[in-house]
This record gives C-alpha cells, structure tokens and sequence, in this order.
C-alpha cells in the first residue's frame, strides 16, 4: 500500500515538473535577457537622485543666499520683475512692483506683493536634451535654475515667449497663496534672526 501510494507521489512529481519546467525555465531567461540589457545599456537606478543631487549644487552656486534658502526651505524661488522696464504695467501704464514665483515643473506665476493679488502664470518648459538619457524633465532644481536665468537674464523674452494663462490654469490658487503667506513668515523669521544676531554682543 505504502509502495504504491510513493509510486503515485512520484509520478505527480514527475508531471508536473515536466509541465513547470518550460514555464519555469522561459521566466528564467527573460529575467537574464532584461538584466543583461539593463546591464549593456549602463542603466544606474540611482542616476536621477544623483542628478538632483549635482542640481542642487549647481543651483546654489548661481543664485544668492537669500534665493538659496528659500528654495531649501520653502521649495520656490522668488524672483522680483523689472519694474517699469518689466512687461508688466498697471491701470496708468506705469511700472507696477511685481515678482514671480519659480516652481519646479509648474508655471512661472507672477503676483503683486502688496496685495497678493495673482496676475498670471507663464508656462515655460526646459527639456533635457542630455544622452543617452535625455527625456521630458530636467531634475527638479535645474529646472528652477533655467526658470531663473530666463527671467534675471532676459524676462522680457521669456514671457513675450511664455504660454500665458489666467491663475488657476495649472497651479491652484489657494496653493500659490499659502506658499505666499509662507513666505511672508519665512522672511519675518529671518529678519527676528537678523536682528538678534545683530543685537549680541561678541565674547571677549
């Protein structure tokens, strides 16, 4: 009895390893033939964080301190517009003081600081034309850096060339204003700092 019930054992056994194998056996040669692609093609899973990383260091080098920790603490940058010779103007066609909020891979959003008043965002995009692996989106603080160096260097040129849209087309409001209460706090809190650092008396 024994005998006959190891004897069918074996031959379940031997069925169904003759089913599995060629299943068992293709899986196994496509999880070779992708990573031995992956491995030709010189994919590096760590390539983007590293990217953003080199990104980060390059951002800070070109913009101020003030800019630096904004972007570190608050994730935008601010950057003021060109009064009279910006190409924004207000009901008597004067220069009005303006600024732009610079997010990564969002629109360009331009607001009147007295009020908070949003005035437009501008989508610009600046895709990466690296290779081999080039694609759609620079890493996060290149794309801030490019955003930056198009208005400080030339904003006539890049809003003039800027898809323009009312507020609220793709960033939200309510957002674009929390971040500018935020800022409001953010700059309170350093002028405090600044303060007391300058209130201190140095040791001896």
């Amino acid at each position: 009895m024994l005998l006959a019930i190891s004897a069918s054992i074996i031959v379940v056994v031997v069925l169904l390893w003759e089913i599995g194998w060629p299943v068992l056996a293709e899986r196994v040669a496509r999880w070779r033939a992708r990573r031995a692609r992956i491995e030709v093609d010189g994919y590096d899973p760590g390539r983007e964080r590293r990217a953003e990383q080199r990104a980060r260091t390059l951002l800070r080098s070109c913009v101020n301190e003030e800019e630096w920790a904004m972007y570190r603490d608050l994730g935008f940058i601010r950057v003021w517009g060109g009064l009279a010779e910006g190409p924004l103007r207000d009901r008597d066609g004067h220069g009005a003081p303006y600024a732009y909020l610079v997010y990564p891979h969002k629109p360009i959003v331009a607001y009147l600081p007295q009020t908070r008043r949003l005035l437009s965002e501008y989508c610009v995009t600046f895709p990466d034309e690296t290779r081999p692996y080039g694609s759609a989106r620079l890493p996060d603080s290149d794309d801030v850096l490019a955003k930056w160096m198009a208005l400080t260097g030339d904003e006539r040129r890049i809003i003039a060339s800027a898809n323009m849209h009312l507020p609220g087309r793709q960033v939200d409001p309510k957002q674009v204003r929390r971040d500018l209460w935020r800022l409001g706090q953010w700059e309170q809190e350093r002028l405090r700092d600044h303060r007391r650092g300058a209130g201190s008396v140095p040791a001896p």
